[in-house]
């Protein structure tokens, strides 16, 4: 018996919505607040510092490296943002000749349309991030531990 198996989004997490504002596990961020902006077709969490605030470009993120605070920032409608503008392209195949040749690595740059996007994201969600009081300062500072605080007993 054949099953058929579909690819369907993982089910938020009831703690967070699109407007949550989040603390970041892992990755170069770790650390950092964000606002949620949505949930993305493949399930990942699309997210912003807004980066004119914090530095934190749209990212995405799996809901697993979270952690969900009670702030909640009003967001307008954003623009249509899927997974594909996060694809990569793929190194171009070599042959064995040409694979110790040329030894020269290009850095990824970001492309002219993911900055214009950034932008328009931050136009819309800085104005919303201004409107609560004291949310500004609290997405510049970084989520730390001290001696003797244990995250299991904080309320975020």
């Amino acid at each position: 018996k054949a099953v058929v198996s579909t690819q369907s989004t993982g089910k938020l997490r009831g703690s967070i919505v699109p407007g949550s504002v989040v603390i970041l596990l892992a990755g170069v961020h770790r650390g950092k607040r964000v606002v949620v902006l949505k949930q993305l077709p493949s399930g990942l969490l699309l997210v912003s510092g807004p980066y004119k605030i914090n530095g934190v470009p749209l990212r995405r993120v799996d809901q697993a490296y979270v952690i969900a605070t009670s702030t909640v920032v009003d967001l307008p409608a954003l623009p249509e943002i899927g997974d594909a503008i996060f694809k990569r392209k793929g190194k171009p195949t070599k042959n064995e000749k040409e694979m110790f040749i040329d030894n020269t690595t290009e850095e990824p740059k970001i492309s002219a349309e993911k900055i214009a996007l950034q932008k328009e994201v931050d136009a819309l969600v800085v104005p919303a991030v201004k409107k609560v009081a004291m949310l500004q300062s609290y997405l510049k500072s970084k989520f730390t531990l001290s001696k003797g605080v244990y995250p299991h007993d904080l309320k975020f």
